[in-house]
């Protein structure tokens, strides 16, 4: 059984987010073979307070997170 974790900046919409999850149940289904019914995905959306990347605190950037 496939279990696949996907961390993330909070800030998408459902629709994205939905989008997300079946892009990623279709790879690991066509990549590996699992059956649909053996995937499981789910989304750790987190605050950008809780996030740095490059040595630069989310909130202080400039440009929005990416997409």
């Amino acid at each position: 059984m496939p279990l696949i974790q996907i961390n993330l900046l909070e800030g998408r919409t459902p629709e994205q987010k939905k989008a997300l999850l079946a892009a990623v149940t279709d790879a690991v289904h066509t990549s590996i073979g699992a059956s649909l019914p053996s995937i499981r995905v789910w989304l750790h959306e987190f605050p950008a307070s809780d996030y740095m990347a490059e040595g630069v605190w989310q909130p202080e950037k400039t440009s929005p997170p990416v997409s």
